[in-house]
């Protein structure tokens, strides 16, 4: 499976469900996978598409990704690092958004982003990403620092902040 290098966002969502669908069949095998999901962590535009798409469905290929996929993770540790700990924060505080809106299927699927990204923090052992969420975590305690335009983006308030800091403290600390 070819990936282009100026890959865009959209395609890159496409080209991670075609990936899966191969996965989830047998039609690729681990290495193939791997060597397509390297490709795809090499920019910000694949990277965000890969995680936005492996991360989401409701089925189980994301929560026990195999070595050679975490290996394809850890190819590119600056990009996949910074995206894990967004995906990380932003899916502990959407959370809290869909049960306030009574949304508990949501809610649910927010969750499950969270315990997969965890999932990966912890299995790719990248230092950039402990780096990267304690970084976060001050902003989120503090309003300031590098992620303040980040939490300010997303609109998250005190209670979001909250979660954010206490799933980093799982997480990471």
């Amino acid at each position: 499976m070819q990936i282009p290098e100026n890959v865009t966002f959209e395609d890159a969502i496409a080209l991670t469900e075609s990936l899966m669908t191969k996965m989830d069949t047998g039609e690729l095998s681990q290495t193939e996978a791997a060597d397509a999901i390297a490709q795809l962590v090499k920019t910000q535009n694949g990277a965000r598409g890969f995680f936005v798409t492996y991360l989401t469905p409701e089925g189980t290929l994301a929560d026990n990704p195999s070595p050679e996929i975490i290996q394809a993770l850890q190819s590119s540790p600056d990009t996949v690092s910074e995206l894990l700990v967004k995906n990380l924060a932003m899916s502990a505080a959407m959370a809290i958004t869909h049960r306030r809106n009574n949304n508990e299927e949501m809610a649910q699927g927010s969750d499950r982003v969270r315990m997969r990204t965890a999932n990966l923090i912890e299995r790719v052992e990248l230092p950039q990403v402990r780096e990267l969420a304690l970084k976060l975590r001050e902003s989120a305690v503090t309003g300031e620092g590098s992620y303040k335009t980040f939490l300010e983006r997303w609109q998250y308030d005190a209670e979001q902040r909250e979660i954010i800091r206490q799933t980093i403290d799982r997480v990471i600390v």
